[in-house]
């Protein structure tokens, strides 16, 4: 029996175990990877942070380069792992909890292999859950490559022949740049309005910007925080305008439907197409917990990461709080309040 299980080792995980070390708690960290930092190592290989170092570190370990430093995914596995080390953090591997419920006031996680117990669970396994690919795609010749961008690594993977890249967010956006430079016909299917930003201006990094306006510190219950979250999300560090305008670059509208080799979008019908990236982002999935409540979004309900359900609580989650509450750098600061709570919540119970 714990008195705390975290679910999920990556650095929302690993940021409430700093704390909870700090503590002196009795906790254990489950996670359904093989190794620290295997979900960075699974993305596409030319993948680079749009957050500069300094704005990288987790609690009590600054990140090991130099201000001004976009890291790649390499750099970043390799962080999460020395953080892992330095603080001595208990992780188990290779126990993906597929159910957890609360029975007599005991929290009951269970893996295929095993059982564990806790007074208390935190649930940092982060936004990404399923991939998302629209029902069409099951329609679409089993002649054409389909890869949804969770297992894209490069294009290497791809056939020979035109592609078209669909997602108008960050990844759809840096993976549709790196194909197009393979010099093969691309189309581009989701929003071309994207508002894009530059990762510096006026000789300061969009983020040194963002700290001081606001931009990051704004709750999702404040006015503009309401606006924000809300809105879409900015594509940081590249340029969309120019990218789009590039000659081996078709911009075809939404993906409407699929027969075979045609695929029909707003703008046109095509029937060229080789291999198709599914830059679409994923769906939530917290069906596995017995008896909690999820909001229109398909997230569980809470407040700053504390749930209706007693002794369950959430870190790591998009717009926890702010923006930066599912970010690498951001995640310390609702780590440290949900610490701080818990901390005073057993103080007061044992008064």
């Amino acid at each position: 029996m714990k008195d705390y299980i975290i679910i999920g080792a990556g650095q929302s995980g690993l940021a409430i175990a700093y704390y909870l070390s700090k503590q002196k708690a009795n906790y254990l960290l489950v996670d359904a990877n093989a190794e620290i930092g295997a979900p960075w190592l699974k993305r596409w290989d030319s993948l680079k942070l749009f957050t500069p170092s300094e704005f990288n570190s987790l609690p009590g370990l600054k990140f090991p380069h130099k201000k001004g430093h976009y890291a790649d995914k390499y750099e970043v596995a390799d962080y999460l792992k020395k953080y892992v080390s330095k603080f001595n953090i208990p992780v188990e591997f290779n126990q993906k909890i597929t159910s957890l419920k609360k029975e007599n006031g005991v929290f009951t996680l269970k893996s295929e292999t095993a059982t564990f117990e806790a007074k208390n669970v935190i649930i940092a396994t982060g936004p990404f859950h399923k991939p998302f690919t629209p029902n069409c795609h099951t329609k679409i010749s089993k002649d054409v490559l389909q890869i949804h961008s969770e297992h894209y690594k490069s294009p290497d993977q791809l056939q020979e022949g035109a592609t078209l890249v669909v997602g108008a967010g960050d990844s759809g956006v840096q993976i549709l740049n790196e194909v197009s430079k393979t010099n093969r016909t691309v189309y581009f299917s989701g929003n071309t309005d994207i508002v894009s930003l530059p990762q510096e201006f006026l000789g300061k990094t969009l983020w040194w910007w963002f700290s001081k306006t606001g931009f990051l510190s704004a709750n999702k219950y404040s006015w503009i925080g309401k606006k924000l979250s809300n809105s879409g999300q900015p594509v940081i560090g590249t340029d969309v305008k120019t990218l789009f305008k590039k000659e081996n670059i078709t911009c075809v509208g939404r993906t409407i439907d699929a027969n075979e080799e045609a695929i029909i979008f707003e703008k046109q019908k095509v029937n060229d197409i080789k291999n198709i990236v599914w830059a679409t982002g994923f769906k939530p999935n917290f069906n596995w917990i017995d008896g909690i409540e999820l909001d229109e979004h398909h997230y569980p309900k809470n407040y700053r990461g504390v749930s209706d359900m007693e002794g369950l609580f959430f870190v790591g989650l998009p717009w926890l709080y702010t923006r930066g509450s599912a970010t690498l750098g951001g995640v310390k600061k609702d780590a440290k309040y949900l610490c701080n709570y818990i901390s005073k919540k057993e103080k007061d119970s044992h008064k």
